[in-house]
């Protein structure tokens, strides 16, 4: 938010690449999970901390098939017409994560659409 703010403040519109398309994740046997683990190495204390609260992991992406692609350029008058603050949780050091921009894409008006490509 702070960074879109000071982009708008400072050059009056803010650029966005949106892609879309098909996202693959990590299969049953969480082949890809097990292969990070081991190439990282030991587990660090935040997923210690997870784990010792029962929260299980996340599913990993592993691939992502293009599907199209959409160049928007946002001013003050469009963002506020599609987007709304989103506060966060908290970091791994319990400090609050700063606010986001919750942006509706269906929202997104085509004065703000500079092109899109399909593939």
């Amino acid at each position: 938010m702070e960074a879109m703010d000071r982009t708008l403040a400072d050059y009056g519109y803010y650029g966005m690449i949106l892609a879309c398309g098909e996202v693959e994740y990590n299969d049953e046997d969480r082949t890809f999970k097990k292969w990070h683990d081991e190439l990282k190495g030991e587990v660090s204390q935040y997923r210690k901390k997870q784990m010792e609260k029962g929260r299980r992991y996340r599913v990993r992406k592993t691939g992502f098939i293009l599907a199209e692609i959409h160049f928007i350029c946002m001013n003050h008058d469009t963002l506020n017409q599609c987007g709304s603050l989103y506060n966060q949780g908290k970091n791994s050091n319990g400090e609050p994560r700063p606010p986001k921009y919750n942006i509706d894409i269906r929202e997104i008006t085509d004065a703000a659409l500079i092109a899109t490509q399909i593939f």
